[in-house]
Protein backbone atom coordinates (compact mmCIF):
# COMPACT_ATOMS: atom_id res chain seq x y z
CA UNK A 1 0.00 0.00 0.00
CA UNK A 2 1.37 3.41 -0.97
CA UNK A 3 0.28 6.55 0.91
CA UNK A 4 1.71 9.93 -0.15
CA UNK A 5 1.36 13.50 1.12
CA UNK A 6 3.57 14.95 -1.62
CA UNK A 7 5.47 13.57 -4.54
CA UNK A 8 9.13 12.81 -4.14
CA UNK A 9 9.92 15.03 -7.09
CA UNK A 10 8.88 18.18 -5.23
CA UNK A 11 12.06 18.28 -3.15
CA UNK A 12 13.72 21.69 -2.98
CA UNK A 13 16.92 22.99 -1.42
CA UNK A 14 15.12 23.37 1.93
CA UNK A 15 12.66 20.44 1.67
CA UNK A 16 13.70 16.81 1.92
CA UNK A 17 11.92 14.06 0.02
CA UNK A 18 11.27 11.20 2.44
CA UNK A 19 10.24 7.55 2.18
CA UNK A 20 8.73 5.89 5.26
CA UNK A 21 8.92 2.08 5.34
CA UNK A 22 6.85 0.65 8.21
CA UNK A 23 4.01 -1.89 8.44
CA UNK A 24 2.48 -0.17 11.51
CA UNK A 25 -0.21 1.83 9.68
CA UNK A 26 -1.30 4.08 12.62
CA UNK A 27 2.36 4.96 13.23
CA UNK A 28 2.98 5.69 9.53
CA UNK A 29 -0.12 7.87 9.21
CA UNK A 30 0.82 9.82 12.33
CA UNK A 31 4.39 10.31 11.09
CA UNK A 32 3.15 11.39 7.62
CA UNK A 33 0.92 14.04 9.21
CA UNK A 34 3.75 15.35 11.39
CA UNK A 35 6.17 15.54 8.47
CA UNK A 36 3.57 17.19 6.24
CA UNK A 37 3.01 19.86 8.90
CA UNK A 38 6.73 20.67 8.70
CA UNK A 39 6.67 20.99 4.90
CA UNK A 40 8.40 17.75 3.95
CA UNK A 41 7.38 15.68 0.94
CA UNK A 42 6.78 12.10 2.13
CA UNK A 43 5.66 8.73 0.82
CA UNK A 44 4.85 5.69 2.98
CA UNK A 45 5.01 1.99 2.10
CA UNK A 46 4.70 -1.09 4.32
CA UNK A 47 7.15 -3.66 2.97
CA UNK A 48 10.64 -4.11 1.57
CA UNK A 49 9.22 -5.03 -1.82
CA UNK A 50 7.18 -1.82 -2.09
CA UNK A 51 10.17 0.19 -0.85
CA UNK A 52 12.40 -1.25 -3.60
CA UNK A 53 9.77 -0.38 -6.20
CA UNK A 54 9.50 3.18 -4.91
CA UNK A 55 13.30 3.59 -4.82
CA UNK A 56 13.57 2.33 -8.39
CA UNK A 57 11.19 4.98 -9.76
CA UNK A 58 11.70 7.99 -7.45
CA UNK A 59 14.60 9.80 -5.80
CA UNK A 60 14.52 10.20 -2.02
CA UNK A 61 16.81 12.24 0.22
CA UNK A 62 16.17 10.10 3.28
CA UNK A 63 14.52 6.76 4.04
CA UNK A 64 12.98 6.15 7.47
CA UNK A 65 12.76 2.40 7.77
CA UNK A 66 11.69 -0.12 10.40
CA UNK A 67 14.13 -2.99 10.90
CA UNK A 68 11.41 -5.61 11.25
CA UNK A 69 9.16 -5.77 8.18
CA UNK A 70 6.84 -8.54 6.95
CA UNK A 71 9.20 -9.57 4.15
CA UNK A 72 12.64 -8.88 5.63
CA UNK A 73 15.04 -6.67 7.58
CA UNK A 74 14.81 -2.99 6.65
CA UNK A 75 18.60 -2.65 6.76
CA UNK A 76 18.80 -4.82 3.64
CA UNK A 77 17.34 -1.92 1.64
CA UNK A 78 20.51 0.02 2.40
CA UNK A 79 22.74 -2.81 1.27
CA UNK A 80 20.87 -3.37 -2.01
CA UNK A 81 19.98 0.16 -3.07
CA UNK A 82 19.82 1.08 -6.80
CA UNK A 83 23.07 2.31 -8.46
CA UNK A 84 23.66 6.03 -7.84
CA UNK A 85 21.15 6.18 -4.96
CA UNK A 86 22.58 8.35 -2.17
CA UNK A 87 19.60 8.50 0.20
CA UNK A 88 20.44 8.63 3.91
CA UNK A 89 18.90 5.82 6.00
CA UNK A 90 17.36 6.46 9.41
CA UNK A 91 16.48 3.24 11.20
CA UNK A 92 13.30 3.26 13.32
CA UNK A 93 12.29 0.34 15.52
CA UNK A 94 10.28 -0.58 18.57
CA UNK A 95 12.71 -3.37 19.43
CA UNK A 96 15.92 -1.46 20.09
CA UNK A 97 19.07 -2.98 21.50
CA UNK A 98 22.57 -1.58 21.68
CA UNK A 99 23.82 -4.33 19.37
CA UNK A 100 21.14 -3.68 16.73
CA UNK A 101 21.86 0.08 16.82
CA UNK A 102 25.60 -0.45 16.44
CA UNK A 103 24.98 -2.96 13.64
CA UNK A 104 22.79 -0.49 11.74
CA UNK A 105 25.31 2.32 12.05
CA UNK A 106 28.15 0.05 10.96
CA UNK A 107 26.17 -0.89 7.85
CA UNK A 108 25.82 2.77 6.89
CA UNK A 109 22.69 4.09 8.61
CA UNK A 110 22.79 7.83 9.28
CA UNK A 111 20.92 7.56 12.59
CA UNK A 112 18.92 5.16 14.74
CA UNK A 113 15.65 6.17 16.44
CA UNK A 114 13.34 4.17 18.70
CA UNK A 115 9.57 3.97 19.15
CA UNK A 116 7.72 5.78 20.59
CA UNK A 117 9.35 8.31 18.30
CA UNK A 118 10.87 11.48 19.75
CA UNK A 119 9.63 13.97 17.14
CA UNK A 120 12.05 16.67 18.33
CA UNK A 121 14.97 14.29 17.79
CA UNK A 122 13.70 13.35 14.33
CA UNK A 123 13.22 17.03 13.41
CA UNK A 124 16.77 17.78 14.52
CA UNK A 125 18.11 14.86 12.47
CA UNK A 126 16.19 15.94 9.37
CA UNK A 127 17.30 19.54 9.84
CA UNK A 128 20.92 18.42 9.86
CA UNK A 129 20.27 16.31 6.77
CA UNK A 130 18.74 19.30 4.98
CA UNK A 131 21.87 21.36 5.58
CA UNK A 132 24.16 18.48 4.67
CA UNK A 133 22.36 17.74 1.39
CA UNK A 134 22.41 21.43 0.43
CA UNK A 135 26.15 21.61 1.11
CA UNK A 136 26.82 18.44 -0.88
CA UNK A 137 24.81 19.81 -3.78
CA UNK A 138 26.73 23.09 -3.71
CA UNK A 139 30.05 21.26 -3.57
CA UNK A 140 29.08 19.17 -6.60
CA UNK A 141 28.24 22.38 -8.47
CA UNK A 142 31.53 23.96 -7.40
CA UNK A 143 33.52 20.95 -8.54
CA UNK A 144 31.73 21.06 -11.91
CA UNK A 145 32.45 24.80 -12.12
CA UNK A 146 36.10 24.15 -11.33
CA UNK A 147 36.40 21.56 -14.08
CA UNK A 148 34.67 23.71 -16.69
CA UNK A 149 35.90 27.19 -15.85
CA UNK A 150 38.56 27.04 -13.15
CA UNK A 151 36.36 28.57 -10.42
CA UNK A 152 35.77 27.36 -6.87
CA UNK A 153 33.49 29.98 -5.34
CA UNK A 154 35.51 33.21 -5.27
CA UNK A 155 38.76 31.28 -5.82
CA UNK A 156 40.12 31.03 -9.36
CA UNK A 157 42.50 28.32 -10.55
CA UNK A 158 42.71 24.91 -12.11
CA UNK A 159 46.40 24.16 -11.65
CA UNK A 160 47.58 20.92 -10.09
CA UNK A 161 48.86 22.95 -7.12
CA UNK A 162 45.40 24.37 -6.32
CA UNK A 163 43.27 21.26 -6.68
CA UNK A 164 44.35 19.83 -3.28
CA UNK A 165 43.43 23.18 -1.68
CA UNK A 166 39.92 23.01 -3.14
CA UNK A 167 39.56 19.41 -1.99
CA UNK A 168 40.65 20.30 1.57
CA UNK A 169 38.19 23.21 1.67
CA UNK A 170 35.40 20.89 0.54
CA UNK A 171 36.26 18.34 3.23
CA UNK A 172 36.63 20.69 6.20
CA UNK A 173 33.85 23.17 5.41
CA UNK A 174 31.00 21.05 6.75
CA UNK A 175 32.76 20.54 10.09
CA UNK A 176 33.43 22.93 12.99
CA UNK A 177 37.16 22.22 13.04
CA UNK A 178 39.58 25.12 13.49
CA UNK A 179 41.65 25.78 10.37
CA UNK A 180 45.07 27.41 10.08
CA UNK A 181 45.57 28.80 6.57
CA UNK A 182 49.22 29.23 5.65
CA UNK A 183 50.67 31.01 2.66
CA UNK A 184 52.74 33.93 1.44
CA UNK A 185 51.25 37.42 1.35
CA UNK A 186 48.87 37.87 -1.54
CA UNK A 187 48.07 34.19 -2.13
CA UNK A 188 44.37 34.53 -1.26
CA UNK A 189 44.14 33.23 2.30
CA UNK A 190 41.09 35.40 3.07
CA UNK A 191 39.31 33.93 0.03
CA UNK A 192 39.99 30.44 1.40
CA UNK A 193 38.44 31.47 4.73
CA UNK A 194 35.48 32.95 2.87
CA UNK A 195 34.98 29.70 0.93
CA UNK A 196 35.12 27.59 4.11
CA UNK A 197 32.53 29.79 5.82
CA UNK A 198 30.11 29.93 2.89
CA UNK A 199 30.23 26.16 2.40
CA UNK A 200 29.64 25.49 6.09
CA UNK A 201 26.43 25.07 8.12
CA UNK A 202 27.32 28.47 9.63
CA UNK A 203 26.96 30.37 6.36
CA UNK A 204 23.72 32.02 7.51
CA UNK A 205 25.74 33.59 10.34
CA UNK A 206 28.35 36.33 10.03
CA UNK A 207 31.90 35.96 8.78
CA UNK A 208 33.92 38.46 10.82
CA UNK A 209 37.44 39.10 9.49
CA UNK A 210 39.99 40.59 11.88
CA UNK A 211 43.46 41.68 10.82
CA UNK A 212 45.48 41.14 13.99
CA UNK A 213 48.29 43.29 12.60
CA UNK A 214 46.02 46.27 11.90
CA UNK A 215 44.81 46.83 15.46
CA UNK A 216 46.87 48.82 17.96
CA UNK A 217 48.20 46.59 20.73
CA UNK A 218 46.46 48.71 23.37
CA UNK A 219 43.07 48.08 21.74
CA UNK A 220 43.20 44.51 20.51
CA UNK A 221 42.00 42.87 23.74
CA UNK A 222 38.96 45.15 23.87
CA UNK A 223 38.27 44.61 20.16
CA UNK A 224 38.41 40.82 20.48
CA UNK A 225 36.63 40.26 23.79
CA UNK A 226 34.72 43.52 24.37
CA UNK A 227 34.56 45.74 27.45
CA UNK A 228 32.07 46.93 30.02
CA UNK A 229 31.12 50.55 30.49
CA UNK A 230 33.60 52.36 32.73
CA UNK A 231 36.17 49.57 32.57
CA UNK A 232 38.84 52.06 31.49
CA UNK A 233 39.17 55.73 30.57
CA UNK A 234 37.05 56.41 27.51
CA UNK A 235 34.86 53.32 27.91
CA UNK A 236 31.60 55.28 27.88
CA UNK A 237 29.42 52.33 26.90
CA UNK A 238 29.44 48.54 26.81
CA UNK A 239 31.24 47.25 23.72
CA UNK A 240 30.81 43.81 22.17
CA UNK A 241 34.04 42.37 20.79
CA UNK A 242 34.62 40.46 17.58
CA UNK A 243 33.91 37.11 19.26
CA UNK A 244 30.41 38.17 20.31
CA UNK A 245 29.73 39.81 16.94
CA UNK A 246 30.69 36.55 15.19
CA UNK A 247 28.27 34.48 17.29
CA UNK A 248 26.64 31.76 15.21
CA UNK A 249 29.19 32.28 12.46
CA UNK A 250 32.91 32.35 11.82
CA UNK A 251 35.75 34.53 13.14
CA UNK A 252 38.71 34.86 10.78
CA UNK A 253 41.93 35.93 12.51
CA UNK A 254 44.31 37.10 9.80
CA UNK A 255 48.01 37.64 10.59
CA UNK A 256 47.61 35.65 13.81
CA UNK A 257 51.35 35.85 14.49
CA UNK A 258 51.02 39.64 14.90
CA UNK A 259 48.84 39.17 17.99
CA UNK A 260 50.74 39.94 21.25
CA UNK A 261 51.85 36.79 23.07
CA UNK A 262 49.99 37.70 26.26
CA UNK A 263 46.71 37.84 24.35
CA UNK A 264 47.39 34.52 22.64
CA UNK A 265 46.97 32.95 26.11
CA UNK A 266 43.51 34.52 26.42
CA UNK A 267 42.62 33.48 22.89
CA UNK A 268 43.57 29.88 23.61
CA UNK A 269 41.41 29.86 26.73
CA UNK A 270 38.41 31.27 24.84
CA UNK A 271 38.72 28.70 22.06
CA UNK A 272 38.99 25.84 24.54
CA UNK A 273 36.20 26.94 26.91
CA UNK A 274 33.81 28.53 24.42
CA UNK A 275 33.40 31.50 26.75
CA UNK A 276 34.64 35.08 26.82
CA UNK A 277 34.88 37.68 29.57
CA UNK A 278 34.67 41.34 28.65
CA UNK A 279 37.29 43.71 30.06
CA UNK A 280 35.96 45.02 33.38
CA UNK A 281 33.32 42.31 33.58
CA UNK A 282 32.97 39.20 35.73
CA UNK A 283 30.43 37.26 33.67
CA UNK A 284 31.57 34.31 31.55
CA UNK A 285 29.64 34.73 28.29
CA UNK A 286 29.09 31.59 26.15
CA UNK A 287 29.93 32.01 22.47
CA UNK A 288 29.21 29.87 19.43
CA UNK A 289 32.00 30.71 17.02
CA UNK A 290 34.18 28.79 14.61
CA UNK A 291 37.74 30.12 14.46
CA UNK A 292 39.80 30.28 11.29
CA UNK A 293 43.29 31.79 11.37
CA UNK A 294 45.91 32.69 8.79
CA UNK A 295 49.59 33.51 8.72
CA UNK A 296 52.13 34.42 6.05
CA UNK A 297 54.93 33.07 8.24
CA UNK A 298 56.03 29.48 8.55
CA UNK A 299 54.40 28.38 11.84
CA UNK A 300 57.48 26.64 13.20
CA UNK A 301 59.60 29.73 12.50
CA UNK A 302 56.98 31.90 14.20
CA UNK A 303 57.03 29.60 17.23
CA UNK A 304 60.83 29.73 17.44
CA UNK A 305 60.76 33.53 17.13
CA UNK A 306 58.19 33.80 19.94
CA UNK A 307 55.51 35.18 17.62
CA UNK A 308 53.19 32.21 18.02
CA UNK A 309 52.57 30.10 21.09
CA UNK A 310 53.01 26.42 20.37
CA UNK A 311 49.88 25.41 22.31
CA UNK A 312 47.80 27.93 20.36
CA UNK A 313 49.29 26.65 17.11
CA UNK A 314 48.24 23.07 17.87
CA UNK A 315 44.75 24.27 18.83
CA UNK A 316 44.33 26.31 15.65
CA UNK A 317 45.99 23.86 13.27
CA UNK A 318 43.44 21.08 13.74
CA UNK A 319 43.19 21.21 9.96
CA UNK A 320 46.00 23.12 8.21
CA UNK A 321 45.64 24.34 4.62
CA UNK A 322 48.68 25.65 2.75
CA UNK A 323 47.92 28.00 -0.15
CA UNK A 324 50.67 27.72 -2.81
CA UNK A 325 52.43 30.79 -4.20
CA UNK A 326 51.47 31.89 -7.70
CA UNK A 327 54.84 30.80 -9.11
CA UNK A 328 53.90 27.18 -8.32
CA UNK A 329 50.46 27.43 -9.92
CA UNK A 330 51.33 26.51 -13.49
CA UNK A 331 48.73 27.85 -15.91
CA UNK A 332 46.82 29.95 -13.38
CA UNK A 333 48.44 33.28 -14.33
CA UNK A 334 46.62 33.25 -17.66
CA UNK A 335 43.36 32.27 -16.00
CA UNK A 336 43.67 34.97 -13.33
CA UNK A 337 44.74 37.69 -15.77
CA UNK A 338 41.67 36.99 -17.88
CA UNK A 339 39.45 36.83 -14.81
CA UNK A 340 40.62 40.17 -13.40
CA UNK A 341 40.28 41.88 -16.77
CA UNK A 342 36.77 40.45 -17.12
CA UNK A 343 35.79 41.90 -13.74
CA UNK A 344 37.10 45.33 -14.76
CA UNK A 345 35.30 45.21 -18.10
CA UNK A 346 32.04 44.28 -16.37
CA UNK A 347 32.46 47.00 -13.74
CA UNK A 348 33.17 49.76 -16.28
CA UNK A 349 31.16 48.47 -19.25
CA UNK A 350 34.23 48.20 -21.48
CA UNK A 351 35.54 45.60 -23.92
CA UNK A 352 39.28 45.83 -23.38
CA UNK A 353 41.41 42.79 -24.18
CA UNK A 354 44.92 41.46 -23.78
CA UNK A 355 47.41 41.75 -26.64
CA UNK A 356 48.18 38.48 -28.42
CA UNK A 357 51.54 37.94 -26.71
CA UNK A 358 50.70 39.56 -23.37
CA UNK A 359 49.65 36.47 -21.41
CA UNK A 360 52.79 34.56 -22.39
CA UNK A 361 54.88 37.47 -21.09
CA UNK A 362 52.93 37.63 -17.83
CA UNK A 363 53.48 33.92 -17.26
CA UNK A 364 57.25 34.43 -17.34
CA UNK A 365 57.17 36.64 -14.24
CA UNK A 366 57.82 35.36 -10.71
CA UNK A 367 55.05 37.50 -9.18
CA UNK A 368 56.63 37.75 -5.74
CA UNK A 369 53.52 39.50 -4.47
CA UNK A 370 51.44 36.57 -5.75
CA UNK A 371 47.81 36.95 -6.84
CA UNK A 372 47.47 40.38 -5.20
CA UNK A 373 50.41 41.71 -7.22
CA UNK A 374 49.02 40.27 -10.44
CA UNK A 375 45.60 41.78 -9.72
CA UNK A 376 47.12 45.22 -9.16
CA UNK A 377 49.22 44.88 -12.31
CA UNK A 378 46.15 44.04 -14.39
CA UNK A 379 44.36 47.06 -12.94
CA UNK A 380 47.24 49.39 -13.83
CA UNK A 381 47.45 47.99 -17.34
CA UNK A 382 43.71 48.40 -17.71
CA UNK A 383 43.91 52.07 -16.74
CA UNK A 384 46.77 52.74 -19.17
CA UNK A 385 45.21 50.90 -22.11
CA UNK A 386 42.74 52.34 -24.59
CA UNK A 387 41.54 49.03 -26.02
CA UNK A 388 44.39 46.53 -25.83
CA UNK A 389 46.38 45.70 -22.68
CA UNK A 390 50.09 45.07 -23.11
CA UNK A 391 52.26 43.12 -20.70
CA UNK A 392 54.96 45.80 -20.51
CA UNK A 393 52.97 48.20 -18.33
CA UNK A 394 52.10 45.47 -15.84
CA UNK A 395 55.57 43.92 -15.80
CA UNK A 396 57.44 47.21 -15.50
CA UNK A 397 55.34 48.32 -12.54
CA UNK A 398 55.53 44.96 -10.76
CA UNK A 399 59.25 44.75 -11.42
CA UNK A 400 59.90 48.09 -9.77
CA UNK A 401 60.80 49.90 -13.00
CA UNK A 402 58.03 52.43 -12.65
CA UNK A 403 58.96 55.82 -11.19
CA UNK A 404 58.88 55.29 -7.43
CA UNK A 405 58.88 59.02 -6.82
CA UNK A 406 55.74 59.55 -8.87
CA UNK A 407 52.69 60.34 -6.72
CA UNK A 408 49.95 57.77 -6.31
CA UNK A 409 46.91 58.25 -8.52
CA UNK A 410 44.15 60.28 -6.85
CA UNK A 411 42.41 57.68 -4.63
CA UNK A 412 38.84 58.58 -5.42
CA UNK A 413 36.53 60.71 -7.53
CA UNK A 414 35.89 64.43 -7.41
CA UNK A 415 33.17 64.90 -4.83
CA UNK A 416 34.40 62.05 -2.62
CA UNK A 417 34.27 62.97 1.08
CA UNK A 418 37.53 63.86 2.80
CA UNK A 419 37.16 60.92 5.18
CA UNK A 420 36.72 58.44 2.32
CA UNK A 421 39.58 59.99 0.37
CA UNK A 422 41.92 59.68 3.37
CA UNK A 423 40.81 56.09 3.87
CA UNK A 424 41.42 55.22 0.22
CA UNK A 425 44.81 56.93 0.28
CA UNK A 426 45.94 55.04 3.38
CA UNK A 427 44.79 51.68 2.05
CA UNK A 428 46.28 52.33 -1.40
CA UNK A 429 49.61 53.32 0.16
CA UNK A 430 49.61 50.22 2.36
CA UNK A 431 48.98 48.10 -0.73
CA UNK A 432 51.76 49.90 -2.59
CA UNK A 433 54.07 49.11 0.35
CA UNK A 434 52.95 45.43 0.08
CA UNK A 435 51.58 45.41 3.60
CA UNK A 436 54.68 46.89 5.25
CA UNK A 437 53.02 49.24 7.76
CA UNK A 438 56.23 50.99 8.77
CA UNK A 439 57.04 51.76 5.13
CA UNK A 440 53.47 52.89 4.48
CA UNK A 441 53.53 55.23 7.47
CA UNK A 442 56.79 56.74 6.19
CA UNK A 443 55.33 57.28 2.71
CA UNK A 444 52.26 58.93 4.21
CA UNK A 445 54.28 61.10 6.57
CA UNK A 446 52.43 59.90 9.69
CA UNK A 447 53.48 57.96 12.77
CA UNK A 448 53.16 54.20 12.89
CA UNK A 449 50.78 54.58 15.85
CA UNK A 450 48.51 56.88 13.82
CA UNK A 451 48.47 54.36 10.98
CA UNK A 452 47.51 51.55 13.36
CA UNK A 453 44.72 53.70 14.84
CA UNK A 454 43.27 54.47 11.40
CA UNK A 455 43.46 50.83 10.29
CA UNK A 456 41.69 49.83 13.47
CA UNK A 457 38.82 52.20 12.67
CA UNK A 458 38.56 50.86 9.10
CA UNK A 459 38.68 47.25 10.31
CA UNK A 460 35.88 47.88 12.83
CA UNK A 461 33.68 49.56 10.22
CA UNK A 462 33.66 46.37 8.12
CA UNK A 463 31.77 44.43 10.78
Amino acid sequence: MNRSTATAERSTATQLSLLIVDDDEPFSESLLSALRAQGFGATAVDSCAEARAAMATSRFDAILVDRKLPDGDGIELLRHRPPGDDAEFIMITGHATVLSAVDALKKGAHDYLTKPLDLAKLTSTLGHLTRTRALKSELRELRAELISGGRFGALVGRSAAMRPVFELIARVAATDASVLIEGESGTGKELVADAIHHLSPRRAGPLVPVNCGAIAESLIESELFGHERGSFTGAERMHKGFFERASGGTLFLDEITEMPARLQVNLLRVIETGKIQRIGGSEQIPIDVRVLAATNRHPQDAICEGRLREDLFFRLAVFPIVVPPLRDRIGDVALLAGHFLGLLNDAHDTRKRWAADAIAELEKRAWKGNVRELKNAVYRSYILADDVLHAESAIETSNGKANRDAPLAFPGRVGTSVADTVRNLILATLEEARGDKRAAAKLLGISLKTLYNRLNVYNASRT
